[in-house]
């Protein structure tokens, strides 16, 4: 395999194990080569921290893009997580355009909400910009909640899969390549990722554990990103992302005071074997 380089574009929480503080090491362990652009910077996330910190970076993507483009800087991929705003979409958009090489991925994690709400700051006309970000996408990655508020569906707590492969109709018919659908559990014991991509579908369970952490739809997303640039298939990927997560989750569950996210850097081991099993080269 060829050394690729990924471009990530998500916020810095300086603490708190998620977005670039997570994507960064994880997709690097991959033998992956991780450029980064800040959408914004905070002293950690904002889950369960109070007081935290918060400098939107909005006006300098634009002048960092003037530089790529100076400096012929491309890349393989492009992968966004968390994006602060309407404007910010349409900056990475330009970026898009301008340094990702023909035939090169984008993948869209929707980072925009969880347990059927929106995050804080963000309404439906936030998520009707990121649908116009995941028409262009090679890739999504959103969960069920994220479905819903792309698609205008009604978010369900019980579900079956008829459910399910209406989300992932309407998904795709915003104009995405393939389609990732994380959280997908049709029992309480279990959970795993639903996954459409021309015309096909496949769907991977795994166990649901007790806690789950702040932090890991990141982690999911990073692994994904990882496992593609190593030539792993999307269901491949979709499976090595979820195995990876499992691990992290189940790394953290004993630790109490480990509350703010889980502890992935301790299962970086197991997911370079779990890449090496699927007989890529990094």
């Amino acid at each position: 395999m060829s050394y690729k380089r990924v471009l990530t574009i998500q916020d810095i929480s300086c603490f708190g194990q998620c977005s670039l503080t997570v994507a960064l090491p994880i997709i690097s362990a991959c033998g992956v080569e991780t450029a980064v652009l800040p959408s914004a910077v905070l002293s950690t996330h904002t889950g369960g921290f109070k007081g935290y910190t918060f400098r939107d970076l909005t006006e300098d993507m634009p002048k960092i893009r003037e530089h790529w483009e100076k400096e012929n800087i491309k890349f393989d991929a492009v992968y966004t997580g968390y994006l602060g705003s309407a404007r910010q979409i349409a900056y990475v958009k330009d970026i898009v355009k301008s340094t990702l090489i023909p035939g090169g991925k984008l993948i869209v994690d929707p980072a925009m909400a969880d347990n059927g709400a929106l995050y804080p700051g963000f309404d439906q006309a936030f998520a009707d910009e990121m649908k116009t970000l995941c028409a262009e996408a090679d890739i999504i990655l959103p969960n069920i909640t994220e479905a819903c508020f792309l698609t205008g569906t009604e978010y369900r707590e019980d579900y079956d899969e008829s459910y399910i492969n209406g989300l992932e109709d309407k998904l795709a018919g915003l104009g995405a390549g393939a389609v990732v659908l994380t959280g997908v559990g049709y029992c309480r014991s279990y959970t795993g990722a639903a996954v459409y991509e021309n015309g096909n579908r496949s769907y991977y369970e795994h166990r649901r554990l007790p806690k789950g952490g702040h932090g890991t739809g990141d982690v999911y997303a990073s692994a994904f990103v990882g496992a593609l640039m190593n030539g792993s298939t999307t269901y491949e990927a979709a499976k090595i992302a979820a195995d990876y997560t499992v691990q992290c989750i189940e790394n953290t569950q004993d630790d109490e005071s480990h509350w703010y996210g889980v502890k992935f850097e301790t299962a970086i081991p197991e997911l370079i074997g779990m890449l090496d099993k699927t007989g890529t080269e990094r």
